[in-house]
């Protein structure tokens, strides 16, 4: 099967371009790209079979070979100011722990406020 990095693709338009490593382009349809893939990145290596398509080498099965880059864990925060972050949080839900053992449960906009600090430090976590 012949391999290639993704030259471009639009999400938009549903399409875009590998360049093969034989030095040839070859079309790239969204209905080629795995289950779950909408959008490869430029540069993603890919792996793929060849057709004739009417204007031209057309891609097919197109797998992904090595996962793109994380451009989250490239801005990643330092630990330290992570755990500055954490600090914070726990001072945060012992507040919502303590009008919970009074019987009080966050008023809807706080109740919303710390739920999105919650998902924001886990995605901080985990990037």
């Amino acid at each position: 099967m012949p391999t290639g990095k993704v030259k471009w693709f639009d999400t938009e338009r549903g399409f875009g371009f590998i360049a093969s490593d034989e030095g040839d382009e070859v079309f790239l349809h969204a209905s080629a790209l795995p289950a779950g893939t909408t959008a490869p990145k430029p540069g993603a290596k890919v792996e793929f079979g060849v057709a004739d398509g009417r204007r031209g080498p057309q891609a097919l099965s197109v797998k992904l070979m090595d996962p793109p880059p994380s451009v989250a864990k490239a801005q990643r925060k330092p630990a330290d100011d992570m755990a500055v972050i954490i600090e914070d949080l726990i001072k945060l839900l012992d507040g919502v722990g303590n009008g919970l053992r009074r019987g009080r449960y966050p008023e809807k906009g706080g109740a919303t406020k710390v739920a999105a600090v919650l998902r924001a430090v886990a995605d901080d976590l985990e990037a």
